[in-house]
């Protein structure tokens, strides 16, 4: 049988309640299909530096560096808003980010037919939208040198931020935009801006040599950023794969992640570079919204982003692909029937809890997996 090591990591918030659903498709898919899952489960965030005073211990650390993949919760919350800057519960992700060299963030941006009105645009604009923004990770602006800020005197200060691309980044996240483009509509639009950067000039000819050298079969468009942003809203499913660098992807993926109604309502996945001897990725999954503390402890958080992260897991760490589109299907179908959480209710529809959407999409996947 094959073994898959999974390792989760709740965090704070609601993101114990939302991982508590992603269990049970778990114990389905080990008990019926044979999957051969096994987890483990450690802290990040906020209870991590209750625990230990870091927001991920040595311990945990290594453990998402053994796992075949790793599914993320979220972290934060008014508790810890006082802690040292270089233990706040953010950092534990960004040390996973780091140390497991997840260079390539996938955020999909999707429109299930029954919640498109709940979009600010015309629904005929986003029924059925279905994006996936690949967004370099760890280079580009937010980690170029040098990066600082010079008491110039007579009380001015200048501010520092350094936009570094090299050519292997570029390539690298080229290469997963237009392998992913050829399982989905086989076109990818790469955005940048030339007109104004040198390292969009780099990024924009890197790409396209990447392009012509293997994977000439793609079609490929180049559009500046800020176009792409006016586009997004203007005529959204113009777009099939979205490739760009880190500042663009933050912009870009949350303009295109409220399209759909929700940002409550969409997974993200971040991926490695292959194995030289396996060709697995590291990897790690995670719903886009946050800890909510707020609702926390409730029982109404929504698990939907939680479980597609899931389904992400099953596509690109372990090749289950019928898997993830049974339950994306179900998470659809269950929309469809009118079962909402509180944050998507609409008039006529019936309002549950987390357990109680957790409970119907889980039914509802084994349905379709029968």
């Amino acid at each position: 049988m094959t073994v898959r090591n999974l390792f989760l990591l709740p965090g704070d918030g609601i993101g114990p309640e939302a991982m508590g659903e992603v269990r049970k498709i778990i114990a389905y898919m080990n008990k019926a299909k044979n999957a051969g899952f096994v987890t483990d489960e450690g802290l990040v965030g906020g209870c991590a530096y209750d625990a230990h005073g870091a927001a991920i211990s040595e311990e945990d650390m290594g453990k998402a560096l053994a796992a075949d993949a790793v599914l993320f919760g979220a972290v934060g919350g008014p508790k810890w808003d006082s802690v040292p800057y270089e233990v706040r519960p953010e950092a534990g992700l960004l040390r996973l980010r780091k140390d497991l060299q997840l260079f390539a963030n996938l955020r999909p941006a999707i429109c299930y037919p029954a919640l498109a009105s709940a979009s600010s645009l015309k629904p005929e604009l986003v029924d059925g939208l279905d994006i996936l923004i690949i967004r370099e990770l760890t280079g580009g602006v937010y980690f170029g040198e040098p990066k600082e800020i010079i008491d110039l005197g007579n009380g001015q200060k200048r501010g520092i931020d350094t936009q570094v691309y090299d050519t292997y980044e570029i390539e690298r996240i080229a290469g997963v935009a237009f392998e992913l483009a050829r399982t989905r509509n086989n076109r990818v639009c790469s955005m940048e801006k030339r007109n104004v950067m040198k390292s969009g000039v780099l990024w924009n000819q890197v790409v396209t040599a990447t392009h012509k050298e293997k994977y000439a079969d793609v079609q490929l468009e180049h559009m500046l950023a800020d176009a792409g942003g006016m586009q997004l809203v203007r005529q959204p499913k113009q777009f099939d794969v979205i490739v760009t660098d880190n500042l663009f992807g933050d912009m870009l993926s949350d303009v295109a992640a409220m399209l759909t109604g929700s940002l409550g309502m969409l997974p993200s996945a971040s991926l490695g570079a292959p194995d030289a001897k396996t060709g697995k990725r590291k990897a790690l999954y995670e719903p886009v919204h946050g800890s909510a503390p707020d609702i926390a402890g409730k029982g109404i958080a929504n698990p939907i982003a939680m479980i597609a992260s899931f389904a992400m897991c099953l596509r690109y760490s372990f090749g289950l692909v019928a898997d993830a589109d049974a339950l994306e299907k179900a998470i659809a179908n269950v929309l469809d029937s009118g079962i909402r959480t509180g944050d998507i209710m609409s008039a006529g529809s019936r309002q549950v809890g987390t357990v109680e959407m957790g409970d119907a999409i889980l039914a509802e996947f084994k349905a379709l997996s029968a």
